[in-house]
């Protein structure tokens, strides 16, 4: 079997199987996904290159169009997963493992003064709920379940729920377990 591209990981997580290139074309109907298409082909080529310089446009126009404010310099581990279609700012210093699900209206910002002045670190396989916040310079750790409306400004330890706002930490071994799907 041949290496997966990093877009047929991120795809995988949506359907369960490993999908051609005509397969993942057609699925791009579905602005989620079409949206992660954009966002790798803009990672894999030189900003500067006359791709990189087109892909760039084309992402940019479906920033507007979808309601997804995500850079092609945030670094975003494979299997990334965008659960609905709506209105989602990740600030492009932002790093995200991997299988990680971020669901409609969640904002993951910026401090800009303050002990946690910067930019979150989110681990691997973190479910993140719709109208999240997460803001500043913070560690969420692996397995973290961060709840529908909740506001973390504070680090999270893996294996745990956030629920709130502001958010209470409870630790849980299998806090994502059913909520994120098809792992690669």
């Amino acid at each position: 079997m041949s290496e997966k591209t990093i877009i047929q990981k991120d795809f995988y997580r949506e359907s369960g199987e490993w999908l051609s290139t005509a397969e993942i074309w057609a699925k791009c109907i579905n602005p989620n996904l079409h949206y992660i298409y954009l966002l790798r082909k803009c990672q894999e080529s030189s900003k500067k290159s006359v791709k990189g310089i087109f892909w760039r446009f084309v992402l940019r126009h479906h920033q507007i169009k979808y309601g997804f404010q995500i850079y092609p310099e945030t670094k975003i581990g494979a299997g990334f997963y965008l659960g609905h279609w709506g209105t989602l700012v990740i600030n492009p210093k932002t790093k995200i493992g991997k299988n990680c699900n971020i669901a409609q209206g969640v904002t993951i910002a910026q401090a800009n003064r303050g002990r946690n002045e910067g930019v979150p670190e989110i681990g691997d396989e973190v479910w993140i709920g719709p109208n999240a916040v997460i803001v500043g310079k913070i560690k969420i750790g692996n397995n973290v379940l961060i709840a529908p409306n909740a506001y973390v400004s504070f680090d999270v330890p893996s294996n745990s729920v956030v629920i709130g706002n502001p958010g209470q930490i409870t630790p849980k071994e299998n806090a994502t377990e059913g909520y994120i799907n098809n792992k690669i």
